[in-house]
């Protein structure tokens, strides 16, 4: 892989580039996913700390390199998946953690602080925030239980079918395929993947960009079957009243895993407005709060014990590793220039 090549397409697939803005002390600028800064406990954060926080949304994990790179200074703070992080640490657009300053940290999965794409030259470079998986979620008044990724693919659901605007659709596409190697597939393996994903594209209502996109997709009725970030939007669609329920599948070709971190933006002037929140982020308030604001799942066990009833952990995987070993947990491709161009080409094509 050619890596300048790879952030260069990266920031090429951007639509938007941002003005570049400078940061000041006292203030913590998160570039984020939705559901990650709420009031809920973002405003206990900053009551506690004296920092005021700031977030902007990303829709997929190639805009935190463009957004990066469109100038120093503007976050403090990127929350960037496992296949992601090694890419934000080469291009050095992220520093070394100091995880002596990170209340906590000890307590998390040791499977999650130890990961290859979080350790690097002997430094750490990411302190896991929170984690789950991709699921295929449903209307089942709609789309008899599937059990496959190929529903995704299902001429019967031509127009109501959605997929997240992402290159992990190569990853999905490539295991409904039957391949193994998804993160480091040969050419002639993304070629059967571009022309499949390009045979679904008339299928496809819209791919869609965030969390949010996705809901009112399959609020409105638009969509009817989807991949999707396992349980938020299953939270929030059901949590509307409508006359239907949605429901979520781990699919025959097992579910993808991810797990998000917190990275330190190199040239940060608020290093220690980013070192509480890494802490509070550890904390039962930080832990339980993202945990209840996402459906996902907490990467720190002793963070709550006590605010999470048994029932509750059980549902949010809490000590449950050998949940962690069955998915594909996501991987940077060992050459994502090619991973780019493919999905690129998806997304142009007729």
């Amino acid at each position: 892989m050619t890596f300048r090549k790879s952030i260069a397409a990266i920031i090429a697939a951007a639509s938007i580039i941002p003005s570049a803005a400078t940061a000041s002390a006292g203030e913590l600028n998160l570039l984020t996913w939705e559901g990650y800064a709420p009031d809920s406990y973002i405003k206990p954060f900053e009551s506690a700390s004296g920092c005021s926080v700031s977030a902007t949304y990303v829709g997929s994990n190639d805009d935190f390199a463009a957004k990066l790179a469109a100038g120093g200074g503007v976050y403090d703070i990127i929350t960037p998946s496992l296949d992601t992080v090694p890419m934000m640490q080469m291009a050095g657009f992220t520093e070394p953690v100091d995880t002596a300053r990170v209340e906590g940290y000890d307590s998390i999965y040791s499977e999650f602080s130890k990961a290859e794409a979080l350790v690097a030259d002997g430094q750490t470079w990411a302190v896991p925030m929170v984690w789950g998986s991709v699921s295929i979620i449903y209307r089942p008044d709609k789309v008899a239980k599937p059990d496959s990724i190929g529903v995704l693919f299902d001429p019967q659901f031509s127009g109501r079918i959605s997929m997240w605007d992402d290159k992990s659709a190569i990853y999905w596409t490539a295991r409904l395929l039957g391949y193994d190697n998804i993160f480091d597939l040969s050419d002639q393996q993304l070629e059967a993947v571009r022309f499949k994903l390009i045979e679904q594209k008339s299928l496809v209502r819209k791919y869609w960009t965030s969390a949010g996109e996705l809901t009112e997709l399959m609020a409105n009725g638009e969509v009817y079957v989807s991949n999707a970030w396992t349980g938020l939007t299953l939270k929030e669609v059901n949590s509307l009243g409508k006359d239907f329920a949605v429901a979520e599948i781990t699919p025959k070709e097992k579910a993808e895993g991810w797990m998000d971190s917190m990275m330190l933006v190199a040239g940060s002037p608020n290093t220690d407005c980013a070192y509480k929140f890494m802490s509070f982020m550890q904390s039962p308030e930080g832990q339980c709060g993202i945990a209840a604001s996402t459906g996902y799942f907490p990467v720190n066990p002793a963070a709550v014990a006590t605010c999470m009833d048994e029932t509750m952990k059980a549902e949010r995987k809490v000590g449950n590793i050998d949940f962690v070993k069955s998915l594909v947990m996501w991987k940077q491709p060992k050459r994502l220039d090619k991973y780019l161009e493919v999905w690129n080409a998806v997304k142009s094509a007729p």
